[in-house]
Formats: structure tokens, sequence, C-alpha cells
């Protein structure tokens, strides 16, 4: 629960704004700063139906970059292929060819010799790979400038409008970018984006054009429908809460997050510097940032570290990232697949997705024939017949 002395002091600070001591603005500021952090501690409980869908995307990233990766040049050598590793996401101990020989109704494994006269491995995909590819690099075209907005949206959350290609490479499969996006699809829109050469000589993306219609968040579009009429008033948005089954909030947890629900919500798309960080309303708007970057990613779910290193250039606190756990209610963290990956809540049924992106549906179909095609060798039914060329 807030510190009663805290919520005695915007009640009378509520009277005078009511009888007209105090203008309506002035008193959100001075409320949400007399707010305390409080110190609640919420258990972390294990969700089946969420942690599968961490289990069913195991590989779906690596295979789909490398299907892409593949489909440009017709058959690369698994040499070329490593030199990608870094963007796979594969785990250390795992050789890229074992990973690749895991799917052999995806990847067609041949053989070439180098300059030196070796045999040296080499894929391409099959007819049903390549088909699917192909419905992917149509839905990406279709829906350009929708991926064209998240990229924006995602800088205009930032400070300077600016992210380092580095930090954009660890969140481009989650946004549905290209893997080269910024060959294929940045330069596309040089009214939009600019690279920048960055102080540490890293290599950045600098937006262009803020657009003030898209600087509107994902709660404040669904406020209509979402919000109580009193809350869209105060601006005072709540969000979408669940609890795993099995997990049991106690009175005064209940009693601090209903206090919290009603705070002054900042947009993750305004200045928070006059924020004290020290208080709820400044962790209502930290919450309220990563809310809107979950919804952005096409699975509304990333791995935690991507947040990590975006702290800097969103003007974050240090330790910021304790607030998933402090809201089970809004995210779910999944300890599958030796990392953790941060769920949006709300934008789940189950395992399956409330609303799917047709990306998610392609990204779908690829995992169906990675299963079959695991499935298919474990049981014998690809020989191990490779060509020579």
């Amino acid at each position: 629960m807030l510190p009663r002395v805290n919520v005695i002091q915007c009640w009378l600070f509520n009277v005078a704004r009511i009888r007209g001591f105090i203008h309506g603005h002035q008193q959100g500021f001075i409320c949400q700063q007399k707010f305390s952090l409080v110190n609640v501690k919420l258990k972390w409980v294990n969700d089946r139906a969420l942690d599968s869908v961490v289990t069913s995307h195991r590989g779906l990233k690596a295979a789909e970059t490398l299907v892409s990766l593949i489909s440009s040049f017709g058959c690369l050598p698994i040499y070329h292929l490593n030199r990608y590793r870094g963007q796979l996401g594969l785990p250390q101990d795992l050789k890229l060819s074992s990973f690749i020989r895991s799917y052999p109704n995806i990847f067609i494994e041949s053989y070439i010799f180098d300059s030196g006269g070796s045999r040296v491995p080499s894929f391409s995909l099959s007819p049903e790979a390549l088909n699917v590819h192909q419905e992917k690099v149509n839905i990406f075209q279709q829906n350009q400038l929708e991926f064209r907005d998240r990229l924006c949206k995602l800088l205009m959350l930032t400070k300077d409008r600016i992210l380092p290609l580095q930090t954009i490479d660890q969140l481009k499969w989650d946004l549905g970018l290209p893997y080269d996006y910024e060959h294929s699809f940045v330069p596309n829109h040089p009214e939009r984006f600019s690279f920048v050469r960055l102080p540490d000589d890293r290599m950045g993306l600098k937006l262009l054009y803020y657009d003030d219609l898209l600087a509107v968040s994902e709660l404040q579009k669904n406020a209509s429908i979402q919000q109580k009429e009193d809350d869209i008033k105060n601006g005072s948005f709540a969000f979408p809460i669940s609890f795993a089954r099995g997990f049991g909030l106690k009175r005064k947890c209940m009693e601090w997050l209903n206090e919290w629900q009603k705070l002054p919500y900042t947009s993750p798309y305004l200045d928070a510097s006059h924020l004290d960080p020290r208080t709820d309303v400044s962790e209502k708007r930290i919450v309220g940032v990563f809310h809107e970057l979950l919804h952005l990613t096409v699975h509304k779910k990333t791995e935690r570290k991507n947040f990590s290193n975006l702290r800097k250039c969103l003007g974050l606190p240090q330790k910021f990232t304790k607030v998933f756990e402090r809201h089970p209610g809004i995210f779910y963290i999944s300890k599958k697949g030796n990392t953790q990956t941060v769920i949006l809540k709300e934008a789940y049924n189950g395992p399956e997705l409330v609303q799917k992106h047709p990306l998610v549906m392609i990204r779908e179909e690829l995992a169906s024939m990675l299963k079959k095609g695991l499935l298919d060798r474990s049981r014998g039914l690809y020989k191990k017949d490779a060509i020579t060329s």
C-alpha cells in the first residue's frame, strides 16, 4: 500500500484542486513526486502455456535467418554461413552444421571443393522452404510501411532518436525486420532514417522525422475499450493484468497494486526527466516503456538481455528490469532455453497470440517444418546422400 501520509497529502491536494486552489495539471505533478517506491516482492509462478511459447520457437530464429541467407545465393558453404553465427542465437556448444543437418526437409546438403581441393559441406533449400521464404518476402513487402513505423517508434522511445546498429540487430527478428535490414530496408526510407557515426565510433541509426501521429502508445490507443471513463479523464490508465493459476496475491500487495494502477500514466513517448526515479509513478512510466516495446514486437516477447542493452538509450535508471518481477500480472519471465524471455501476458490466451500478425503465421509454418524434419530424421526417413558438385 502507498504510505498513508502520502495518500492523505494527495487527497488534500485533490480537494484543493476541486475547489479551485490548485490547477489540475499541477496536482498530478505534485502528487506523483510524493509517492515513494513501495518495497513489494511478488513470487514467480511457472506458466506452462507461456513457457511452451518459448520452447516452440526454439531454433526458429536461427532457421529463418539461415533460410533468408541461403535464398539470396542459392547455395552456400558452411564457412560462409558461420560468419553469421552471431545473429542466430544458437548455444555456443552447438556446431552450426549439426543444427542445419537436423532439418533435412529444409536444408539440402551437398559438397563443393575449396581452393585447396578439400570437400566442404554446402547447403541449399528444399522447394518447400523456398515457398515459405517467398511467402514471408511477400508479406514484408505488403506491410513495409508498418515495419517502417515499428522502427520509427523504437527510435522515438529513445532520448536522442538514435540507436546503435548493434542494439537494433539484437531486436530485428523480434521487430520482424529482414536480417539485412540496414541494406535492404533502411535505404528505402531516406526521409525517415540516416546512418550516423556514434561517439564510440560505432555506426548508429538516426530518426530524421518525428511523426506525432505515431507517438501514441498501445495503452492509449485502446483506452476507449480497456479504461474506465474517470481514469481516461484523470490520465491514470491501468494496465491489463492477469495472474497464472495458483498465484496467490496477499492483501497488502493487492492494495498496493490497486493504488499503483490509479497513479498518473506518463506516455513512453514523452520526456520523463522530471520524474523522481524513487517513486511509484516513475516505475509506472518504466512499465509503460516496456509495455510499448513488447507491443512493437511481432510475437509480443523478447529476451530480457535485449532490454538491458537499451537502458542508456532509453534514459532508464539502474536495475530497471526489476519491474518485471514486481509486475507478474503484466509480464511473464520464461526461464526456458538457457535464457530469460519477457512475455507480454495480455497478448496471449494460453499459448496462442490473441492477434496474429501475418508474419507470425508464416513463422509458425516454418516451425512446423522444423518439428517435422527433426522427427522424420530421428525415424531414419532421411538418408545422408549428399551430392558432390
